[in-house]
């Protein structure tokens, strides 16, 4: 038997044109992840270590399955609220280690299953609003949680009132030293960012100057630690990352309580609704930005693997980060690679850098994101939604005001209610035109909008949407009010070439009209009936009760006589 050829072609042409990038971006990546990863832990009320461990596999994991390249996925303040929560209505005596894991393992199999049963098509109701506005509004977000770290404030929080109540209320509104590092931080970092590169390809090659600039952000996190040693920082009152916990990285199966596993079901189905919403809408916003095709069915099933493998690695449930995935784009990032390098990375800087990641003022890791997310302001999309149409320039504006002041889960909540009420609102009529020939041709267009001839005793009608339970019902009286304009109707015709389906409220429409128009004595028609909508209204037994004719050509049914 022939072993299964490799195909080194695409690895080759990895190697040459993104490595480079993925491998810089994931050093920067690295860094920031580990303390965001022992946060976010603390926050679900798990032990530190948690948040690491999820921060390993589950990179990998999705690199293997999902379809962004850009997306950084590990522990998200929304779900480690979430956890927090669920942790708080689990059974006395269980360890939360080991719930996390079960709720992780939950999470996973429940997205497995969607993907498996084809229900990314729930991605469908993330519009452009909606997308438009989570970027921006989670920016902001993301910028006004790290504002106090920059000034060493001893205030936190994810939304704008509870930035502002816990800065209130901080002993420290701010820490002189801090903010000196944190100024400084993104005073570099924004020069790095606007001239750098020019300075560099004047003294040398395109190729090692564009890789510098790459590593711009990491120098700057390196001399940080550097002047944070040489002065004593932390002895002066600065924040620092601090020292990294003793790992003791094991895979082992979580807890076969079955009574336990039935208990945490109820957590486990919003907390796997959320992640893939949440990670979607992070994966769709970079996609805008870097021009990359994102798969829903693809997703679910990356984020299905991630969570899979951080409950089979001691972690907790993961989803994709927008702070992480937007300065993992930033930094320059290709491909899923990143990840894996990320992955690998941080490994080896627990292990080897922990005291020199502990003496990192965590107003340094501030200043990166703040810089990263500073790009994602735009104004732009929100003057055009706003000039298209006012409605979904509002829904943008309300999704992006929502996710700054009540947070990621509402503004998701609100932006997917508001698409799904303007969608309705939109087809709850169906658009019915009344056309006429183009003289001269056998084209049939809008009279409103051509000037056209129209048959005497024959009014034709282009129906320009499907008929589906949303509109079907108005089909009759927005048909009869165009017969009431035109005494003498004989026949109806009704082009169908726009209509791509008819569902069961459709059909029992199209029949109330037929039946309608019989008994005014006319005659219904139809004219260009798409082969899959007729094969439908055959399967519907609609020979059954239609006596009218069925055209090939719209202006074959304005010829017929009978």
């Amino acid at each position: 038997m022939t072993p299964p050829r490799i195909d080194l072609s695409r690895w080759r042409a990895w190697a040459r044109d993104a490595l480079q990038d993925d491998f810089v971006a994931a050093c920067i990546v690295a860094v920031l992840l580990i303390p965001q990863s022992l946060a976010y832990a603390l926050l679900a009320g798990l032990p530190p270590q948690a948040g690491l461990y999820a921060s390993l596999l589950p990179l990998v994991a999705y690199a293997a399955l999902g379809s962004s390249p850009a997306m950084g996925v590990g522990p998200v303040a929304l779900l480690s609220l979430m956890i927090s929560q669920a942790l708080a209505g689990a059974p006395a005596g269980v360890p939360a280690s080991a719930v996390a894991l079960v709720l992780a393992i939950e999470v996973g199999l429940m997205l497995a299953l969607a993907a498996w049963w084809r229900l990314d098509a729930l991605a469908a109701l993330l519009s452009v609003p909606v997308l438009q506005g989570f970027e921006t509004g989670a920016a902001l977000s993301i910028a006004l949680s790290q504002l106090p770290v920059l000034l060493g404030a001893s205030a936190g929080g994810s939304s704008l009132p509870q930035v502002l109540q816990s800065w209130w209320q901080a002993a420290t509104p701010w820490w002189p030293l801090t903010a000196l590092y944190g100024l400084a931080a993104l005073t570099a970092l924004w020069l790095a960012r606007r001239h750098t590169a020019r300075w560099l390809q004047r003294h040398m090659r395109p190729e090692p100057a564009k890789l510098l600039e790459r590593l711009a952000p990491l120098a700057v996190l390196m001399l940080a630690i550097g002047v944070s040693a040489f002065t004593g920082a932390g002895a002066r009152g600065v924040e620092l990352v601090g020292a990294l916990p003793a790992l003791h990285w094991t895979l082992a199966w979580p807890t076969l309580d079955l009574t336990l596993w039935r208990q945490l079901l109820p957590s486990a189905a919003p907390i796997a609704l959320v992640t893939f919403v949440s990670s979607l809408v992070v994966a769709e916003s970079l996609a805008r930005r870097d021009g990359h095709r994102i798969e829903p069915r693809r997703e679910l099933a990356g984020l299905a693997a991630a969570n899979l493998a951080a409950g089979l690695s001691a972690g907790m449930p993961v989803a994709g980060s927008f702070t992480r995935s937007i300065v993992n784009l930033d930094a320059g990032a290709r491909t899923r690679m990143a990840g894996v390098f990320t992955a690998a990375l941080m490994a080896l800087a627990i292990w080897l850098l922990g005291k020199p990641l502990a003496l990192l003022p965590t107003a340094v890791l501030a200043a990166t994101i703040l810089v990263a997310v500073a790009s994602v302001f735009d104004a732009a999309p929100f003057r055009e939604a706003w000039r298209y149409s006012r409605s979904e320039g509002a829904l943008m504006a309300v999704v992006a005001a929502l996710t700054v002041v009540m947070g990621v889960g509402w503004a998701l909540a609100v932006g997917v209610a508001g698409s799904i009420a303007l969608l309705l609102q939109r087809t709850a009529r169906p658009h019915v035109a009344l056309i006429g020939r183009v003289p001269g041709t056998e084209h049939y267009r809008n009279v409103g909008r051509h000037e056209v001839q129209l048959t005497p005793g024959v009014v034709a009608l282009r129906i320009d949407e499907s008929l589906l339970f949303t509109n079907a019902r108005q089909l009759a009286d927005v048909v009869q009010q165009h017969v009431a304009g035109h005494p003498g109707t004989r026949r109806v015709v009704l082009l169908m070439s726009p209509v791509n389906r008819i569902d069961f409220s459709g059909l029992t429409a199209l029949r109330a009209l037929h039946e309608l128009l019989h008994d005014r004595g006319i005659r219904l028609d139809l004219s260009e009936v798409k082969g899959p909508v007729l094969d439908g209204l055959n399967e519907g037994g609609w020979t059954a009760w239609f006596d009218g004719r069925l055209f090939l050509s719209h202006h074959q049914a304005m010829l017929d006589e009978r």
